[in-house]
């Protein structure tokens, strides 16, 4: 454990997740599979039959081409979007009193099949129904790891005393499975989509901030400018606060922390995440910009409101719409 947390605290030039876990950085897309919202899954559909109505046959030499690429990828990719499969914990670190970071394994010459941003799903038996069958419980969460990584993927979790799933990953030891099953596509992130994105997360609201950021980084051509900031209980609480404070030495990204109770020392924000930290810390309203927001949910209804009953977007409320900004320039996770 000594020597992860050395290895954690090392300097990464080349944006690499905690580098307290080796690295394998590739490039090239990851031709994954995904779990799209109801609407997006509908729009496919209604897509790909325009697609296959204009070519004419199925068996004709392209479409033939373009099913052996499709299960050429399926083949590629360690995720399956319609079964549970097991994969092995192979090491973890301890990032903070109250949370850990967790690597699983699987074949090395696979991609998880992750786009930017989603998340996976995660489960574990937690007893039996009274009819004898298994009694589940199902979580999100979204990997930490990058993307193009080969052979293993990294979640960040943060342990609560009632927290069914966060008890069971407290519980597993190296060489136990997990089961997994995704992706599942929340926002697509392509490069500059837009000039300006801002971002406000809470506690282990981090996870698809920096999963987005990275992203954008890594990525030369891609000069979309993201701001974040980045609330917390206090600054121990602060995830991801060594990476983030280096990726904050690229010009277009920078960072602002705020925490309900501050240190003597403290030199960032004190408090929620008020009008004036957004003025300042976050693009203006407008149609080149777009805001990001992730926490639990009293920051979700004190920032942008929480998302609908049936989890679609809903309304924009509390601190961004005050502040003017739009349902069309801000997404919830």
């Amino acid at each position: 454990m000594a020597t992860l947390l050395r290895r954690l605290s090392k300097s990464s030039s080349s944006l690499g997740i905690l580098t307290g876990f080796k690295q394998q950085q590739h490039t090239h897309s990851s031709g994954s599979r995904r779990i799209p919202f109801a609407a997006a899954a509908a729009s496919a559909s209604v897509s790909c039959g325009i697609v296959m109505y204009y070519y004419g046959f199925s068996s004709s030499p392209l479409i033939a081409h373009m099913e052996e690429e499709k299960e050429e990828s399926k083949a590629n990719v360690a995720l399956d979007p319609e079964k549970w499969l097991e994969f092995k914990l192979s090491e973890t670190a301890r990032v903070s009193h109250n949370t850990k970071l967790f690597r699983f394994t699987f074949d090395s010459a696979k991609k998880l099949g992750l786009d930017v941003a989603s998340c996976l799903l995660t489960r574990a038996q937690i007893g039996e129904e009274s009819d004898g069958k298994k009694k589940y419980v199902i979580r999100p969460y979204t990997p930490i790891s990058d993307p193009d990584s080969k052979g293993y993927f990294d979640l960040l979790i943060k342990v609560y005393p009632e927290g069914k799933m966060s008890q069971h990953f407290a519980s597993l030891k190296t060489g136990d499975t997990l089961e997994v099953k995704g992706p599942i596509e929340k926002l697509r992130y392509t490069p500059n989509m837009k000039k300006q994105i801002g971002m406000v997360a809470g506690g282990s609201g981090i996870t698809p901030m920096f999963q987005v950021i990275k992203a954008v980084l890594k990525n030369p051509d891609d000069i979309t400018q993201v701001s974040l900031i980045y609330a917390n209980v206090s600054p121990d609480d602060i995830l991801l606060k060594n990476e983030l404070d280096k990726l904050a030495s690229y010009p277009n990204f920078k960072v602002f922390y705020t925490v309900d109770n501050p240190t003597k020392n403290w030199k960032g924000g004190a408090g929620y995440v008020s009008k004036d930290m957004a003025l300042k810390g976050l693009p203006g309203p407008g149609p080149d910009s777009l805001i990001l927001v992730c926490g639990p949910p009293g920051m979700m209804n004190h920032v942008s409101g929480g998302k609908a009953k049936d989890w679609s977007q809903g309304e924009v409320s509390g601190v961004l719409k005050e502040l003017g900004y739009t349902e069309e320039m801000v997404y919830k996770f």
